[in-house]
């Protein structure tokens, strides 16, 4: 993964029962954000997959965006990083500007730029490993689970200023994980096929090891211990190993929320990241007020984030906040959290890059317009060609 929060003297050491993580946590004005964004390079006629990230990458070179644009595991994968913004407006801007540049490079070489959770047909078995030594290793210890793993997401950073905090904060986020892959599923089909999901991308992605919903942690000396057995024990690297589908990410003293697909309007995006720095700050006042962050049984989470896989913005999931006896539609859990974030919102400034999430429930998530287009034809090559058009879409201001 690529830094978007830039170096700094690191923090605090925090040290309980011989583990010892440093963080950043506090290092930086709490809230600001970084969005990451991962791209499928298409054939300009085929709209097919295409293993050219080398040569994008040495186009960059010298340009003022050459740090914010990377590999990723396989050759028909860009990486683009925003730097840290402070509003979801800072980083429509970012997201605007790297879309066009990487729009424009990839045309002078006839190729376009797609941006969703999987490409509709192409496959992993044609697909070439990214030569660095990273992506080797992987490869090493993964084999097939990292062979396949021909999927795209959106990772969106948000500063806090406390490691305790950011704990009990992720603690609370567990409760949405449904509602961030409900609006953000882009991904129905995998290999040609129609899966009958919303989101093959998350299943791809569950054979992962140290994947899906995090466990609960009572604070960050349980956190660092967890991770310091892993990495003592030579199961992992470093932490960045593990792919919960929200972390810390001590080092840039973040929350990172990991479990979107990548979407394919840059609108949608946007309001995403408002709606994560709404919520990060909704829990983080009410552990500043000292209130309690209500967190539920892993099982549960898994549960509620597999139905909003499988049905989207329709998915009947469990209400964990009330406890209620029947499901409920997750839409109307999102319409319920946006009520809570407005005032939020209105603190942060982003009232209106939030409003694009009632957006999203009105006209439907990714997912929804990919099937839209292949009900209307049947054609899977038109899907991708919507997919590109909508990304490349993002290098006109709205």
């Amino acid at each position: 993964m690529k830094q978007i929060f830039p170096p700094t003297i690191m923090g605090s050491r925090f040290a309980e029962g011989g583990s010892v993580l440093d963080h950043n946590f506090g290092a930086g004005d709490p809230y600001t954000l970084g969005v990451e964004e991962e791209y499928m390079l298409l054939d300009g006629e085929t709209l097919d997959l295409v293993q050219h990230v080398e040569a994008v990458l040495a186009a960059t070179a010298g340009h003022e965006l050459e740090p914010h644009i990377t590999a990723e595991l396989m050759q028909s994968v860009l990486e683009i990083a925003t730097p840290v913004c402070r509003t979801p407006a800072e980083v429509e801007a970012e997201l605007r500007k790297l879309r066009t540049y990487v729009t424009g490079l990839a045309a002078e070489r006839q190729m376009r730029v797609g941006s969703s959770g999987t490409h509709p047909f192409s496959l992993f078995e044609r697909q070439r490993i990214t030569a660095r030594d990273r992506y080797r290793y992987l490869v090493d210890q993964m084999q097939y689970v990292a062979r396949r793993e021909l999927i795209f997401g959106l990772h969106i950073h948000v500063a806090v200023d406390g490691p305790e905090k950011a704990v009990q904060v992720v603690n609370g986020l567990l409760a949405h994980l449904s509602q961030l892959l409900a609006l953000s599923a882009s991904s129905p089909f995998w290999r040609g096929e129609l899966t009958g999901l919303e989101s093959s991308r998350q299943i791809v992605f569950a054979a992962f090891p140290r994947s899906g919903p995090p466990p609960r942690f009572r604070d960050y000396a349980d956190y660092a211990e967890v991770v310091g057995q892993l990495e003592k024990t030579g199961c992992i690297r470093d932490y960045t190993q593990i792919w919960w589908d929200i972390r810390l990410h001590p080092r840039f003293g973040t929350v990172e929320i990991r479990i979107c697909d990548a979407v394919t309007r840059v609108e949608d995006a946007v309001a995403l990241a408002a709606y994560c720095q709404s919520l990060v700050k909704l829990y983080s006042e009410r552990f500043d007020a000292g209130e309690s962050i209500p967190s539920y049984h892993r099982i549960l989470t898994t549960e509620n984030k597999w139905l909003a896989a499988r049905y989207g913005l329709e998915a009947p999931v469990m209400d964990l906040a009330t406890g209620r006896r029947n499901r409920v539609p997750v839409a109307q859990l999102v319409r319920r959290t946006l009520k809570e974030l407005e005032p939020h919102a209105r603190e942060l400034g982003c009232e209106r890059e939030l409003e694009g999430i009632a957006e999203i429930l009105r006209k439907g998530n990714g997912a929804d317009r990919q099937r839209r287009v292949w009900n209307a034809n049947r054609d899977i090559v038109e899907v991708v060609r919507e997919i590109a058009d909508a990304t490349e879409a993002a290098a006109v201001p709205a």
